[in-house]
C-alpha cells in the first residue's frame, strides 16, 4: 500500500500560477486546511494579495516570484520549499497560458509561449517535486487539465494541445512515482469567472464576429449540462480534496470538474 503522507503539521505545498484566481483559492484552502504554503507566479503583486491572505488564516506562506518558462525556475521553487520547510509534500500545478488563434492563423511565439508554461515547465516542476518526494516516500501532485485537451477547438488549438500533454505528464509521472508512495493526479474544471477565462472568452467572441458579449456567453453556459458555471471555491475544493483527502489507492486518474461539459 503507499505510504501515506506524513502527519507533520504543517504539511508543505507549492501551488503555481497563485496570484489570483484558482491557484490563489487552493492557496487559501490548503491554509485553513493547516498546511504551509508556497505561492508562485510571475505576478509579484498579486503573489503578495494571496501571501497576504493566507497570513490571515496563521498558516505561513513564502512567496516566489518567477517565470516558469525559463530554464531552472521551477526546479529552483521547489529548491526554495525544501530549503524553507525541508520538503514537499503537495504540488500543485495550476499556472496556466493560452491565447485565442485561429488555427490556420496560428504563431510561432503563441505556440512556443504556451508549450513552455503549460507543457514543459509543468513537466519540468513534477520531476523536481517527485525527486524529493521520492526520497520521502509520499507526497501528492495534481496537474490542472482542461476538458478542451479531449475536443477539436481550431481556435485554441496551442492551449488544448498542451493539455493534452498534461494529461499525458500526469500518466507518466504517476507511473514513476507510484513504487514511492507518490500519488500524481490531474483535475479538468469546467467555465470558472476567473481572469484568464473572461479574456479568453472576448477574445473567442471577437474571433467568431459575435458583438453580443453577453449573449455569447450565454449560449457557452447554456452547453453545460448543470446549466451554470462553476464557482472558483467549489473547484478548489475538489483540487484540495486530491491533494489531502482522496484515497490512496487513487493514482493517474483524471477528476472532471466541468458540470459535464466532459462527458466521455
Amino acid at each position: 500500500m503507499p505510504a501515506e503522507i506524513p502527519d507533520t503539521t504543517p504539511r508543505r505545498a507549492l501551488v503555481t500560477g497563485a496570484a489570483g484566481g484558482l491557484g490563489r483559492e487552493v492557496a487559501l484552502q490548503l491554509a485553513r486546511r493547516g498546511c504551509a504554503v508556497a505561492v508562485t507566479d510571475i505576478n509579484g503583486e498579486g503573489l503578495t494579495e494571496t501571501a497576504r491572505q493566507i497570513g490571515q488564516t496563521g498558516a505561513e506562506a513564502e512567496i516566489i516570484v518567477s517565470d516558469f518558462t525559463l530554464e531552472g525556475a521551477p526546479e529552483a521553487a521547489v529548491e526554495k520549499v525544501v530549503a524553507r520547510w525541508r520538503g514537499i509534500d503537495i504540488l500543485v500545478n495550476n499556472a496556466g497560458y493560452g491565447v485565442i488563434e485561429p488555427f490556420l492563423d496560428a504563431t510561432f511565439k503563441a505556440w512556443t509561449r504556451t508549450l513552455a508554461l503549460n507543457v514543459t515547465a509543468l513537466a519540468m516542476a513534477c520531476k523536481a517535486a517527485g525527486r524529493v518526494m521520492r526520497e520521502q516516500r509520499s507526497g501528492r501532485i495534481v496537474n490542472i487539465t482542461s476538458p478542451g485537451s479531449r475536443m477539436a477547438l481550431p481556435d485554441y488549438t496551442a492551449y488544448t494541445a498542451s493539455k493534452a500533454g498534461v494529461d499525458s505528464i500526469t500518466r507518466a509521472a504517476a507511473v514513476a512515482l507510484a513504487p514511492y508512495g507518490v500519488l500524481v493526479n490531474s483535475l479538468a474544471p469546467g467555465m470558472m469567472d476567473t481572469e484568464m477565462q473572461r479574456s479568453t472568452e472576448v477574445d473567442l467572441a471577437r474571433a467568431n464576429g459575435r458583438n453580443d458579449l453577453q449573449a455569447f456567453l450565454d449560449e457557452r453556459t447554456r452547453r453545460i449540462p448543470l446549466g451554470r458555471r462553476a464557482e472558483i471555491s467549489e473547484v478548489a475544493e475538489a483540487v484540495v480534496w486530491l491533494c489531502l483527502d482522496a484515497p490512496q489507492y487513487m493514482t493517474a486518474e483524471r477528476l472532471n470538474m466541468s458540470g459535464g461539459l466532459d462527458k466521455d
